[in-house]
């Protein structure tokens, strides 16, 4: 590097020198009265301390420094950028098992439903047809109960007219005979 520096300094501290109107070889411009002259021995003196002090190297060392921190800043931004790659494509996995999953959980959820309106039919149409026989059951037990009533009291009805024909028709001794009849068929029956 201080191969390359000097002589890039050299040229580039010796122009103006050479710009100045008078002439180099005449020995008026090696005289302290120049100021070219002076500024040119003060650049040099000054150029000389800076390599003296060796600040073309820090310098450099501090260049290189800085693109070896430049470079590892740029090393750990790859190394985050690909992790936060393998997140975002870990997140986006993630994502689609939880989108699937709630997907089965819906569909899972829906036939659940069905089968249970369908049960819930089932249900219904079994309840229907038991309170249909109940119904059924209760109209015959009434229509018997209706039939029996209607019996008894056509037996009623016919135990009074066949009473009444009978009492209208029988004289006392015919009832007399009828009762003692009566008392012997239970004395017989009883003893």
């Amino acid at each position: 590097m201080k191969k390359i520096l000097i002589p890039a300094i050299l040229a580039v501290t010796a122009q103006p020198a050479f710009a100045s109107t008078k002439n180099v070889f005449s020995g008026e411009f090696y005289s302290l009265h120049n100021t070219d002259f002076i500024v040119l021995l003060a650049f040099l003196l000054f150029v000389g301390v800076l390599v003296y002090l060796k600040v073309p190297g820090k310098v450099g060392e501090m260049l290189d420094n800085r693109a070896d921190t430049i470079k590892s800043e740029l090393e750990e931004a790859r190394a985050l950028r690909e992790e936060a790659q393998s997140l975002l494509a870990s997140y986006e996995r993630k994502q689609k098992e939880v989108q699937e999953q709630a997907d089965r959980i819906v569909a899972d959820a829906k036939a659940e439903a069905e089968a249970a309106a369908e049960q819930a039919k089932a249900d219904i149409a079994t309840s229907v047809a038991r309170r249909l026989a109940s119904a059924e059951e209760q109209i015959n037990a009434a229509q018997a109960s209706a039939v029996k009533e209607v019996r008894d009291s056509a037996i009623n009805v016919a135990v009074k007219a066949a009473r009444e024909v009978i009492a209208k028709q029988m004289t006392a001794a015919e009832a007399n005979k009828l009762i003692d009849d009566s008392i012997k068929t239970v004395d017989a029956k009883l003893h």
